[in-house]
């Protein structure tokens, strides 16, 4: 006998089931979040329940709340984008909540909460969530809310004299509010959807002990190795690591995925690492092939995240923790740890290595015996002391070329 038509709201014992229909102790929390339910919200919906998932990218990502760098909003029209999107989901009859987690690892994550004025919001954003226990988020000093009005009004943005110059909607995310708005086909925009995540978990996730980085896991054997690579690299062998998305938690507890993978047979958190890997591109041939490091001059190149001619501060594009505060942790995890520590020259010859070339070169690098980092001339350590004490000017003195 066929069961009754999406939406048709459930017989009472139904009601009372853990983690699926609408209750009234639901409402009242979705009213702290700003957003009164006009008729029904419905809470954490299975996948058959909801509609097909869409897809789309490049979608405009604002930020406001990063460690460095002129915030891409003001908090005045933060406060106005927040009124708006709330009344907006206010005014629909039915509202789709969804509660999940931004890392693996239960001990240091960022629970989050999405109120969508869609199901079909709720199926994409529930594939880049972990799961996490009923009540879990209700019970979190500081989650996250994910806000999501597909059939807002495009001109949201224009309306508060803010220009996204998206399309088919844009990501605003709030790194002080702990907020995240998704307008218009934003939910779809998976890479944008995670880059704005990232922002706002990663304070959270640090006040709970994680150190986030922006690494990838490759598995060899029993070891854990963290890789940092320029993201072409990181794309042209993305098949062999455990994912190809750029986020880690590591902690106490071990190394963590900041996202879920979509393989099931993984462990939810893996070991702490046993060595780390630097890619570095250098085609002046002041970098060698291959080095190993002392924890003092891992920090010291990590911080810097040198690639040819440009810098990119521990390997992150817009880190919402100072960075020099995230290299201070993660040489104290290298050296608590006892982690080896590499860096890898991919710029160095004719031909740049990708692909399974660049893992060939990790390999033998991790397996083999590599001698120590011996750099070429005194321009390049000139350049790395002039960006990183303009940069930080309270660098340890421990840091090392």
């Amino acid at each position: 006998m066929l069961g009754p038509p999406p939406w048709v709201p459930l017989q009472q014992e139904k009601l009372k089931q853990e983690g699926q229909g609408f209750s009234y102790g639901l409402n009242w929390a979705l009213a702290g979040k700003g957003v009164i339910v006009k008729d029904r919200a419905f809470y954490n919906l299975m996948v058959p329940e909801l509609h097909q998932k869409e897809s789309i990218s490049g979608l405009p990502v604002l930020v406001r709340g990063r460690s460095r760098g002129a915030s891409d909003f003001l908090k005045a029209q933060s406060s106005k984008l927040m009124k708006q999107i709330c009344s907006h989901i206010s005014s629909i009859s039915n509202i789709y909540v969804y509660d999940g987690a931004i890392g693996s690892s239960p001990k240091c994550d960022a629970k989050v909460r999405v109120i969508s004025d869609s199901p079909s919001a709720i199926l994409s954003l529930s594939s880049v969530l972990w799961e996490t226990p009923v009540h879990a988020v209700s019970h979190d000093s500081c989650p996250l809310t994910i806000y999501v009005g597909t059939s807002i009004s495009l001109s949201v943005g224009s309306n508060i004299s803010l220009d996204p110059k998206g399309h088919d909607g844009f990501i605003a995310a709030d790194v002080e509010r702990s907020s995240v708005i998704l307008t218009g086909k934003a939910f779809a925009d998976i890479v944008g959807v995670k880059e704005a995540l990232t922002a706002v978990s990663e304070p959270i996730i640090c006040a709970r002990g994680g150190l986030p980085l922006s690494a990838r896991l490759l598995v060899h054997g029993y070891d854990v190795v963290l890789l940092f690579a320029p993201e072409a690299t990181i794309q042209s062998c993305k098949d062999q690591l455990v994912s190809a998305d750029a986020g880690l938690i590591v902690s106490s507890e071990g190394t963590a995925l900041l996202f879920p993978t979509g393989y099931s047979n993984g462990p939810s958190v893996y070991k702490i690492p046993a060595a780390i890997v630097l890619a570095a591109s250098d085609s002046t041939g002041a970098l060698p092939p291959s080095s190993k490091l002392t924890p003092e001059q891992a920090a010291y190149h990590f911080l810097a995240g040198y690639q040819n001619g440009t810098f990119t501060p521990v390997y992150s594009k817009g880190s919402s923790v100072n960075p020099l505060e995230i290299a201070k942790a993660f040489l104290a995890k290298l050296k608590d740890n006892q982690i080896s520590c590499f860096l890898v020259n991919v710029s160095e010859g004719e031909k740049a290595p990708i692909g399974n070339e660049f893992m060939k070169l990790v390999q033998s690098t991790l397996f083999k015996k590599v001698p120590p980092f011996e750099p070429k001339g005194g321009y390049l350590k000139a350049k790395y002391q002039s960006f990183l004490s303009a940069k930080f000017p309270e660098i340890p003195e421990e840091f090392c070329f």
